[in-house]
């Protein structure tokens, strides 16, 4: 009997579940999960998990907090409660975001990820099975960089550029989450084409990404997040990592399409890459250059925390 292409994709990359949802994720198997705001949004919005946010707003309810600051510390819980029983589930590893709000704000957002990390510890959960994420800001960056030195592990998200990537390659970070399919989304809207195969401008930053990354042998993980097809997954086969919604894990299991490894470090090895001194004033213009990851990067801020401001209004409701 042939492999399935989702497990044709597992020999050469680790399958992440893009997903706040319990039951996809057992599914599927896979080795680690990523949750955002607003995958945890929606999912306090499913019946299945709507007891799960009124037990976490009943354990809190009683503390003697300002009820802005109890709201806030009641959506930490709520993710970290997430992250706990997805750690259940999955053998290696859970991301758990920290507030968009704070994207531009790097001591606010260490705070908020050592807050997050002491949630976790507190149910016993070592923070090694824990990535902290942050938006690919200067300042998220710059914070992800402390926090590493820190032993907290972060995975920087909201990435479309290769100046982010680089940055974050500098900072050690432990993983990055460029975003293909919403690169894809940009080009698609602008140039008003579609895009297949290796033509696709998302497939095509990751593409360089991974080749700066072993090409100059930085050893922070590269994970495609963002897909819209099956195709743009099968185009990064051996990308260290790819984060993949319940609905294209369901399309990758029940094909046999053959999914040959495209990426490898020996692959990278025969690109043309040029080395980038990066410092701040580097890493501005460069971004400031691309205007696609400039739109990009502020309209995910904006729906991140239009989704944690939404989040906050629920839970002050029932407060």
């Amino acid at each position: 009997m042939p492999l399935s292409s989702l497990q044709q994709l597992r020999q050469y990359t680790t399958v992440v579940a893009d997903s706040g949802d319990f039951a996809s994720i057992r599914q599927y198997a896979p080795q680690d999960a990523t949750t955002n705001p607003s995958l945890i949004f929606k999912a306090v919005e499913m019946p299945e998990y709507k007891p799960l946010l009124e037990s976490v707003i009943q354990q809190n309810r009683g503390l003697d907090l300002p009820k802005d600051k109890k709201i806030k510390l009641i959506v930490d819980e709520l993710l970290v409660t997430f992250g706990s029983k997805i750690l259940e589930i999955v053998p290696g590893r859970v991301s758990t975001e920290v507030d968009a709000r704070l994207s531009f704000d790097a001591e606010a957002s260490m705070d908020k990820a050592r807050a997050i990390i002491a949630l976790y510890q507190k149910r016993g959960i070592a923070k090694e099975r824990v990535l902290i994420k942050l938006a690919s800001t200067w300042e998220g960056i710059k914070a992800a960089e402390v926090l590493t030195k820190e032993g907290i592990r972060c995975n920087m998200t909201l990435l479309f550029s290769l100046a982010q990537a680089i940055a974050c390659a500098e900072a050690r970070v432990q993983l990055i989450s460029p975003f293909v399919g919403r690169i894809y989304d940009w080009y698609r809207a602008k140039e008003k084409k579609d895009y297949v195969g290796a033509d696709d401008p998302g497939v095509q930053s990751v593409h360089k990404i991974y080749a700066y990354y072993k090409k100059f042998g930085f050893k922070t993980e590269v994970m495609g997040a963002s897909f819209r097809t099956v195709n743009q997954i099968v185009q990064l086969a051996g990308c260290d990592l790819l984060t993949i919604s319940p609905a294209l894990l369901a399309d990758l299991s029940k094909s046999d399409a053959p999914v040959p490894r495209i990426l490898s470090p020996e692959w990278a090895a025969g690109q043309n890459v040029t080395r980038v001194d990066m410092n701040e004033k580097v890493f501005r213009w460069m971004f400031n250059e691309d205007a696609m990851a400039v739109e990009k990067t502020a309209e995910g801020i904006r729906v991140f925390a239009a989704d944690i401001n939404k989040l906050e209004a629920q839970i002050g409701a029932a407060l």
